[in-house]
């Protein structure tokens, strides 16, 4: 616990030395000693200095302003990365994006039309992370066609066969134990393969109901322009849902891992996505 304070006690700390009023007071009483050829503006300086790091560091105010500026940049970070990701998908992709963007754009400025409100409401706001999440969980899908497009399922089912006839064949109890193993491997990978199936799917689902969403909370706004009956839909089932996806998505990427290290400690190269073959 000390050592955590004693760390963020720091980071303050560094914020405050960088401040521009800091540096621009520092650089007064240089010039000043300077002009005087007099070390009383130093002395004067250091006793300024010191007050200073012992007072504003310290304080809550200064404390949420730097705690401020730290998430400005994070998410500034966050979105750049975001737009970055969004360079490398196909056209197609990019245009449901932009698309998305678009009409999430729209649902903000009909809301503001229509309603005659003054600030958007948190669930409308919520639509910015609605858009996030689209993106994600877009990037997750893509990235999953390409994976199953990349495994030879029909290679999988080829040396399951092979390693079964093998146990079945040996009378070595160490060569069974291994084609045994190899089986079971085996096994596995064709079970996850059609559960990677099922996730694409489940992805697919959920990115079309995203879409929908927006298209009906702005028909909404242009249709029934109060905010009590924009207020009763149900942006919270959209939020449980697709935090159940991701979920579920983080569950089965733990899986594919395991299996891809088997194949790639077994020397099956061919079983493994081609970008991560070696």
């Amino acid at each position: 616990m000390f050592m955590a304070e004693r760390k963020i006690s720091i980071e303050y700390l560094k914020e405050a030395l960088v401040e521009p009023a800091n540096f621009w007071g520092m650089a007064g009483f240089a010039v000043a000693a300077a002009y005087t050829w007099s070390p009383i503006p130093l002395a004067a300086a250091l006793v300024a200095e010191g007050a200073y790091l012992a007072t504003v560091p310290a304080s809550n105010l200064y404390r949420r302003v730097v705690d401020r500026r730290a998430r400005a940049r994070l998410l500034k970070q966050r979105n750049e990365l975001r737009e970055k990701l969004i360079e490398t998908f196909d056209p197609r992709e990019r245009e449901a994006v932009l698309y998305l963007k678009w009409l999430k754009k729209q649902v903000f400025d009909n809301y503001m039309k229509f309603t005659g409100a003054q600030d958007l409401p948190l669930n409308i706001k919520s639509l910015d992370q609605r858009w996030e999440d689209f993106v994600d969980l877009l990037d997750v899908y893509r990235r999953r066609k390409h994976h199953l497009r990349s495994i030879n399922r029909q290679a999988v089912q080829n040396q399951l066969v092979q390693a079964e006839r093998a146990v079945e064949g040996t009378t070595d109890e160490r060569a069974r134990r291994v084609q045994q193993a190899n089986v079971e491997i085996l096994k596995r990978r064709l079970a996850q393969f059609s559960e990677l199936e099922r996730s694409v799917k489940l992805v697919e689902g959920q990115l079309q109901s995203i879409e929908n969403f927006f298209g009906l909370v702005n028909d909404q706004v242009v249709t029934l322009p109060t905010p009590e009956r924009v207020s009763s839909l149900d942006f919270e089932q959209l939020s449980d849902s697709i935090a159940m996806t991701k979920q579920m998505l983080e569950e089965t990427s733990d899986v594919l891992g395991v299996l891809d290290n088997h194949n790639r400690e077994l020397g099956n190269y061919e079983l493994l996505p081609t970008n991560s073959a070696k």
